[in-house]
């Protein structure tokens, strides 16, 4: 049961992400990266600020949006590059 409500808060975040004003101004809140992408409130990034990586989140705070680290370090892949064959034999020498 948990599980369905924190679905629920998570799939509801995009629809939370505008502040409607009286007189009907609508405010897009979202974040920016250091290459002035938009990332939405709830999406999950690694910075690197002053040589230190973390993971960030942009959350609002006092109605203003901000990055919010949740992790230390970054998630990364480390896939193993494939090894060239080191015999020969199954090539046909004159190709």
């Amino acid at each position: 049961m948990k599980h369905a409500v924190l679905l629920a808060s998570l799939l509801a975040l995009p629809a939370a992400a505008d502040q409607t004003y009286p007189g009907g101004k609508t405010v897009d809140c979202y974040c920016t990266d250091r290459n002035h992408n938009r990332i939405e409130l709830g999406e999950t990034i690694c910075l690197n600020v002053d040589g230190r990586m973390f993971m960030a989140q942009c959350q609002m705070s006092l109605n203003v949006p901000m990055w919010r680290e949740v992790q230390k370090g970054c998630l990364s892949s480390s896939l193993d590059a494939p090894q060239p064959t080191l015999d020969p034999l199954g090539v046909y020498p004159k190709i």
